[in-house]
């Protein structure tokens, strides 16, 4: 706020007392005049500072289209292997992490593969994600034949190793957490979801799960499915969860343009775009990631369609 000084009119100067005290007045006067101003110059100065701390959760330069494209983002990122020996309730996997704890704690992201698939399947997230700022456990589920209710349990068991048990646990913001899966992960995801509102923020992957309605969802969902998907079509499955979903809920629903149910097994630019845009917004609430969900992205070369609700309200 700029204040501006009332300085005194003609008249009333002319009439101050002359002498000592009319000295002392005019020096008393302008004092307060530089004090008023310098005020209000560490008041222009906090302002940034206190804008800043409104949400300090963000993480990494500010974003640009090419950013979030590229195969890897601003941190160098380090992985660690996890036995399934040494956990119970679900079958391993690694975790990708930034390797510098300079900027304090991460959200953090597990991702199930899909039916009769391995962690490998989805092993390209884990760096690409890790990159832009999270701590990301890519798992493999206790059976290769395990079904989505099983697999959102074993998200969720794999959420509380990584925060509990795991050696970076320490560079993780436990209040700031999500989940991502293919196939019958991203059905397993939903499931997560549901049995645990508090995460942030969930995306199934051509995502496949015989329960279609999802109203009782509270975490911001982005549905991707694919135009060719034969296995999980979207008509049958990522359409009726998107469209299930709770209107009032931050929700969106990408259908990738001449893509099949397995796209999301091999690195992806627009996988990558759009997840990383989400878990930035909804996991980090990093507001600086609205300006690629909203406006509503327009069909394109890798976009079939897209649906949202825009402005987002968390």
């Amino acid at each position: 706020m700029q204040l501006t000084p009332t300085t005194p009119s003609p008249t009333s100067a002319a009439s101050a007392p002359a002498g000592r005290s009319g000295t002392r007045r005019r020096r008393t006067l302008v004092a307060g005049l530089l004090a008023t101003a310098a005020a209000a110059a560490l008041t222009t100065v906090a302002v940034p500072g206190a804008q800043a701390a409104d949400n300090p959760y963000e993480r990494g330069p500010a974003p640009t289209t090419s950013s979030i494209e590229a195969v890897r983002g601003s941190y160098a990122v380090s992985q660690t292997s996890v036995s399934s020996l040494s956990v119970t309730g679900f079958g391993g996997g690694t975790i990708y992490y930034p390797t510098s704890t300079a900027d304090g704690t991460f959200g953090a992201v597990a991702i199930s593969p899909g039916f009769t698939a391995y962690q490998s399947s989805i092993a390209w997230l884990g760096p690409r994600l890790a990159s832009q700022g999270f701590v990301v456990f890519t798992i493999d589920t206790n059976t290769t034949l395990d079904q989505p209710d099983s697999r959102g349990r074993q998200l969720l068991a794999a959420l509380d190793y990584l925060t509990q048990r795991s050696s970076v646990r320490g560079r993780i913001d436990t209040s700031r957490l999500g989940v991502m899966g293919h196939s019958m992960g991203g059905g397993g995801t939903l499931e997560a979801a549901k049995s645990r509102p508090s995460l942030q923020a969930a995306i199934p992957l051509t995502g496949w799960n015989l329960d279609t309605s999802w109203p009782e969802i509270t975490t911001p969902t982005l549905v991707i499915g694919a135009d060719g998907d034969t296995v999980a079509p979207v008509a049958s499955h990522s359409e009726p969860f998107y469209q299930s979903l709770p209107s009032s809920l931050d929700k969106a629903y990408l259908e990738l343009n001449n893509a099949s149910h397995f796209t999301p097994n091999t690195s992806d630019t627009t996988i990558a775009k759009y997840s990383i845009s989400w878990l930035k917004r909804f996991i980090d609430n990093d507001t600086r990631y609205e300006q690629f969900l909203c406006p509503i992205p327009r069909p394109s070369l890798t976009i079939e369609e897209y649906r949202g609700t825009c402005p987002h309200t968390s």
